[in-house]
């Protein structure tokens, strides 16, 4: 299956006293990457989505495991892959890495929802086809 990726550079502001980034800051990193896969991976501008849109995707599972630590300077990669895609939930694995070194890894469990009602929906039509064909592979 496909990947995602895109380059950052961690800052100063991601990081705690320590000098090291702050873990609730890789959440952070990891929801623009998703932002980004969105608009920039499928083509659907997320923007657009929770805006006119009214669509959400709320995160309902999330397992993180935080490897080795970055610090400001350090140039990292941010992946996303696809695991799942359901009627209205879908699962995707992220990475960051430093070159070979994986500094920490998550999956998250996510739900398309209306933000009229904040019910469940079924995935749009755009979304679930531009899944299925640019990272699930599927015809």
């Amino acid at each position: 299956m496909k990947r995602f990726e895109k380059p950052l550079r961690i800052r100063f502001g991601h990081c705690d006293p320590a000098g090291i980034v702050y873990f609730p800051q890789y959440l952070v990193m990891l929801n623009g990457h998703l932002e980004d896969w969105f608009t920039d991976g499928l083509g659907v501008s997320y923007a657009e989505l929770l805006g006119p849109r009214r669509v959400g995707t709320p995160t309902v599972r999330l397992e993180c495991d935080f490897k080795a630590i970055s610090r400001p300077g350090d140039d990292v990669v941010l992946s996303l892959q696809v695991q799942h895609l359901g009627r209205s939930s879908f699962t995707v694995d992220f990475d960051i890495r430093a070159g070979d070194e994986l500094r920490m890894n998550a999956r998250k469990v996510l739900v398309f929802t209306s933000l009229d009602t904040h019910k469940p929906i079924p995935a749009p039509d755009d979304v679930r086809q531009a899944i299925e064909t640019r990272f699930l592979n599927l015809p």
